[in-house]
């Protein structure tokens, strides 16, 4: 089996992942990199098509295949994005781990933290987000088990926001966010790989249905090199 173009996609990943091929530059032409590879032309369209699956390239009809930026990931502030979502443009280069999957009631301490009433069962859940082999969020949640029913670890590590659209036929409607910067709790450091980071990037977001009833609570813990908040204001 020829896998020729496995070795070709892993030297120009490791390249773009490095920076010695920077973001927004064009790869060489297929002619030009089946000679620099000394291989058929047919191996590196493998190798390209494998690395636009995998998020680190564009290919641009006429131009070529344009290189992205995967230092960072944009995650918009205004908008309702999942994590799935934002992933499909990373191909297999996003992975979730479910930590946590637990029924618990509303205590006093998370009373204090959240909108649900005090002893309303809830799902406790963290999840770690890895990007590129290293782990760079912990997502912890906190849905309510009466307006969200029947959620499972499996849906959990596919997309809660899916699962509630695509199988509850709800409607997600808006969300109040807060955005902090924080010291690394030790449970940042257990779970997330924070090696020469002394902060982290804490999203805490209270997401409510059409009917405006808050479903969620959830504190989103960002490594903060990998992530950039975007969004477009306009003044009036």
């Amino acid at each position: 089996m020829n896998n020729k173009f496995i070795r070709i996609y892993e030297d120009i990943a490791a390249r773009i992942r490095t920076g010695e091929i920077e973001a927004g530059t064009l790869l060489p032409s297929e002619l030009d990199l089946s000679e620099s590879y000394q291989t058929s032309r047919e191996t590196i369209r493998k190798a390209l098509k494998m690395l636009s699956e995998e998020g680190y390239i564009q290919k641009i009809q006429g131009k070529g295949s344009i290189v992205l930026d995967i230092r960072k990931i944009d995650f918009p502030i205004s908008g309702l994005v999942s994590f799935k979502e934002l992933a499909k443009k990373m191909g297999h280069r996003a992975k979730t781990y479910v930590k946590v999957f637990e029924e618990k009631k509303v205590d006093q301490a998370l009373f204090k933290k959240i909108n649900f009433g005090l002893n309303e069962k809830v799902w406790e859940i963290r999840r770690v987000r890895q990007v590129d082999g290293e782990h760079v969020i912990l997502d912890k949640d906190h849905i309510s088990q009466r307006l969200i029913p029947g959620l499972t670890k499996e849906i959990c590590n596919d997309s809660i926001f899916e699962y509630i659209e695509e199988e509850l036929g709800l409607t997600i409607s808006f969300a109040k966010k807060e955005i902090l910067v924080e010291e690394p709790t030790a449970e940042d450091r257990e779970l997330l790989d924070l090696e020469g980071f002394h902060n982290v990037v804490v999203v805490r977001s209270q997401v409510y249905l059409e009917d405006a009833s808050q479903f969620q609570f959830t504190e989103a813990r960002h490594r903060p090199d990998k992530f950039r908040f975007v969004d477009f204001a306009r003044r009036r």
